[in-house]
């Protein structure tokens, strides 16, 4: 199957094709294959090829699923998979082996996926950009080369972009699914706090904020993904608000008529680059079009006491990955052995009590319960709709992670919140929220403009989404490697 007509087809037609018996699923895999070895040395995206198991998987036999057949990556981060070891973007870890697949892994599996790799991340998640030591080299932008992918989620994102997979998983602790996806042209959903399972190796990350989520390139995907993945695990903590029906069943329907808020400066009160309030406006202008109703705001978040007690949340989460894997190792940490901003933060997390902790938590949900009523009462907001970074994708460097000081690396006048002020608050919120590609700018960088809606409304968001994308389409706006 030629590259070209391969990546004319999202997930769904891809495994349509199989169904069809148009096309099988190893032809497509050796596809994927192929293409990860071609642009290997430009964007280094993928790692822990397991070719061979994928191979077995479809001789024995795949499941009738929505995307049996189609090829499949997972992050280098979480999704625990027996056959598929991992570094989390760590030498501490590295090529450590799980003993369990996870409940995610599980449903990807029956929805007829075709898993064979892992891709790139951040260590243990904690940045925009995988530039880490462990992979050697940095994760590149399809679009440009000199550019980030994003973050955590940067080889989901930069393969999906490149046209290795159609379709890839990603995690999202403070935008890890929507930076990546605004960074690199694609479609990001990151859905309610704890609608997908977490289990059974952990209840919850980040206490709470993070979960697992899906780069594609077609809003319809990402229906399916979570239609097919979505739902407690045995032992769950807590469950988010049930789905009314399939979401795929939802996006055949557009939106009702919407009451948008949009914002053109930052939640840190700055205003944005350029490019970034031409993204918000094109978007705005195109929801008008559309019959939703725009109104311009500008929301009162103390996003700086926000993220504060964000850094504190991931340093403490930071802390105890590296303590637990040096107990496993029964040694001391090698100077080595992580990257500056990993020490930095597990420097602060050391410093903190457990009463300084349970304070960051319930600032986290403090400000969430202010952030709800932006979405509460006959004159609330249906959706929040800002740029989903406050400038285009950085350049490769800026954010490396050989910063030691993790507050500096976070919230200092050159730091991540800076640069991405926008998508962590729906981590803390739990709210539901995604990235939209409908704007690129005169360099040819993707610019992503962001939704965040009501817990629990990942339909509307859907919905909202195919109305823009059949408005303005995206999916044949691909990089030229």
């Amino acid at each position: 199957m030629r590259h070209d007509e391969y990546r004319s087809y999202d997930g769904l037609g891809l495994a349509h094709l199989v169904r069809a018996k148009l096309v099988s699923a190893g032809q497509l895999l050796e596809a994927a294959l192929e293409h990860t070895v071609a642009t290997d040395q430009q964007i280094a995206a993928v790692v822990y090829v397991e070719a061979d198991r994928a191979r077995r998987a479809i001789s024995a036999g795949l499941p009738d699923g929505p995307f049996s057949g189609v090829p499949f990556v997972i992050k280098d981060l979480g999704c625990e998979a027996v056959d598929f070891p991992t570094c989390m973007g760590s030498r501490l870890y590295r090529d450590y082996r799980y003993t369990v697949d996870c409940e995610l892994f599980t449903r990807l599996e029956r929805a007829g996926l075709v898993t064979f790799a892992r891709t790139t991340s951040p260590e243990f998640g904690i940045g925009p950009t995988a530039e880490g030591a462990a992979y050697g080299r940095p994760t590149r932008n399809p679009w440009n080369l000199d550019r980030v992918a994003g973050g955590s989620s940067a080889g989901s994102a930069a393969a999906v972009a490149a046209g290795i997979v159609p379709i890839a998983h990603g995690s999202d602790g403070g935008g890890s699914v929507r930076i990546p996806a605004s960074s690199c042209g694609l479609f990001g959903l990151k859905a309610t706090r704890a609608r997908l399972p977490d289990g059974p190796s952990a209840g919850e990350g980040w206490a709470g904020m993070a979960i697992d989520g899906f780069l594609t390139r077609s809003v319809r995907d990402s229906a399916a993904l979570i239609d097919a993945t979505h739902g407690p695990d045995l032992g769950a903590p807590y469950y988010a608000p049930p789905l009314h029906g399939s979401l795929l069943d939802a996006i055949a329907t557009p939106a009702r008529p919407l009451r948008i808020a949009y914002s053109m400066l930052s939640f840190t009160g700055d205003p944005v680059h350029p490019d970034c309030r031409d993204a918000i406006a094109h978007t705005a202008d195109l929801c008008a079009q559309l019959g939703h109703e725009l109104v311009e705001a500008d929301p009162k978040i103390d996003i700086h006491r926000f993220m504060r007690a964000w850094t504190n949340i991931v340093a403490c989460g930071t802390e105890l990955t590296v303590r637990s894997r040096q107990a496993e190792l029964g040694r001391p940490l090698a100077d080595d052995e992580i990257d500056g901003v990993t020490r930095g933060a597990v420097a602060l997390g050391r410093t903190i009590s457990g009463a300084e902790y349970l304070e960051a938590v319930g600032t986290i949900h403090t400000i969430g319960r202010r952030t709800a009523r932006l979405f509460a009462g006959h004159l609330g907001f249906d959706m929040l709709l800002t740029a989903t970074l406050a400038e285009p994708p950085a350049e490769i460097g800026r954010f490396k992670p050989d910063n030691d000081d993790f507050l500096d690396y976070r919230m200092g006048p050159n730091g991540v919140l800076a640069y991405s002020p926008f998508t962590a608050l729906a981590n803390g919120t739990g709210q539901p929220a995604m990235s939209v590609p409908l704007y690129w700018n005169s360099d040819g960088l993707p610019i992503g403009t962001h939704f965040m809606a009501r817990s629990g409304e990942e339909a509307l968001l859907l919905q909202l989404a195919a109305q823009l994308e059949e408005a303005d389409p995206w999916f044949d706006r691909v990089p030229m490697l």
